[in-house]
């Protein structure tokens, strides 16, 4: 994707170079250039689901019907798309054009694609125990024949060794090819205990979670130029706890250095080499708030998947008291709940019933609504803007997210 970005750049750019030398070889006098000043208003696009209270989707509302709010400002709503059952209906006037899409588009769009769902599974292998391999390879499988239908675009990008890449594409053959690659990589209890330590905790620890954060962001600024489709990832990790085992890590660590001290956390080189972990819990925060705002910026819902499925205590093999490791699994399922929560979606987590959840995702993204506004937030500078929308329906529940972020301002042309 990067890549294709970069093509596109340069492509751009050689066509402005062209222009300019034309514009160069002409001998007739110019005028002076006056300034411009521009302005422009993006339309702010959200999915909303209305159930009833028997939790069926509500599919004959009109936009009237609609209210939705910006920081507690009213919008006027100037587009309404409704999706149902695969099918999609323009309730009324459809939003300009979409800006030149920012991933590869399959040449032709077949004709009975009428759902414009577009799925992309996020496999963070960097976080996936090699033993849920097999898990990991069936609900994969499982997706396949009850999620991603006839007529979807989907793609599959991993963090780590499987080394999968595949663009948007409509063949599903492509997806079959890559369950055979796909292969957990995470490190072990034992490999965090007695790594190398610093500051910020585990060296190699932070490292992956960087790569898997600073990829999913890449691949929602891809997304944000995807416009009037539904955008799910589905997203396979076992999560991310940044100060995991922090006891036994620094029983470790005083074993090492052969500190006489009985309680090591009090020693003055443990505390040095251990007082960034305080900020560890912040520093997760920070990345997770990242990641939301880029995922919402795009208009993209997240489907955590942990494919532990219910966890019990350590292996046998695992030298872990269960105090440490309880904290660990609920920091780690913790993580994955914000992102879902935080962008509109849900969490699988702590359960192994994964057809029922691949079947309520499949629901949620055949069935809804897309409003479209355009903002006129009393504010221009405010960065990241809560959204609250309403339905008159009496007994309707509506479901959308929360809160978006403005795109980052570009730079001054010169």
């Amino acid at each position: 994707m990067r890549n294709t970005a970069k093509f596109l750049s340069a492509a751009a750019f050689a066509l402005l170079l062209a222009a300019g030398l034309q514009a160069a070889g002409q001998t007739a006098p110019q005028a002076p250039p006056q300034p411009t000043f521009r302005t422009s208003v993006d339309l702010v696009t959200t999915d909303v689901i209305v159930r009833d209270s028997k939790d069926q989707f509500v599919s004959d509302l009109k936009p009237t019907e609609f209210e939705v709010f910006e920081d507690g400002v009213k919008q006027e709503i100037v587009s309404v798309v409704l999706t149902h059952g695969g099918r999609v209906f323009n309730v009324q006037s459809p939003p300009p054009a979409p800006a030149p899409e920012g991933i590869i588009l399959p040449p032709s769009r077949p004709t009975n694609d009428a759902a414009g769902r577009v799925f992309l599974i996020f496999l963070d292998d960097l976080h996936l125990d090699f033993q849920n391999t097999p898990r990991v390879r069936e609900l994969i499988k499982k997706m396949l024949r009850n999620l991603i239908h006839e007529g979807d675009m989907f793609g599959i990008v991993s963090t780590g060794t499987s080394s999968i890449s595949e663009q948007l594409t409509y063949d599903r053959q492509v997806l079959e090819g890559a369950i055979s690659r796909a292969t957990g990589g995470a490190l072990k209890p034992e490999d965090i205990i007695k790594g190398q330590q610093t500051q910020q905790g585990n060296a190699e620890l932070r490292y992956r979670a960087h790569v898997a954060f600073s990829t999913a962001y890449d691949l929602m600024k891809n997304l944000e130029q995807v416009r009037n489709r539904r955008k799910a990832v589905i997203y396979i990790s076992s999560g991310y706890d940044f100060n995991p085992f922090e006891t036994s890590r620094l029983k470790y660590q005083a074993e090492q250095y052969q500190l006489d001290s009985t309680d090591p956390q009090n020693d003055p080189f443990i505390r040095q080499q251990n007082q960034g972990n305080n900020f560890a819990e912040a520093d997760l925060v920070r990345e997770l708030a990242e990641l939301t705002r880029a995922a919402n910026r795009a208009n993209a819902t997240l489907y955590t998947i942990d494919p532990r499925g219910l966890v019990a205590g350590p292996d046998l093999d695992q030298q872990v008291e269960t105090a440490e490791w309880q904290e660990h699994i609920r920091e780690t399922q913790d993580s994955l709940r914000v992102l879902a929560e935080q962008t509109g979606g849900i969490a699988v987590v702590n359960q192994n019933d994964f057809d029922k959840a691949l079947k309520r995702i499949d629901a949620e993204t055949s069935d809804y609504y897309v409003l479209g506004y355009y903002s006129t937030n009393p504010d221009p500078l405010k960065r990241t803007r809560k959204i609250e929308i309403k339905t008159v329906r009496s007994g309707a529940s509506v479901w959308s997210r929360t809160s978006y972020s403005l795109r980052p301002t570009p730079p001054p042309a010169k």
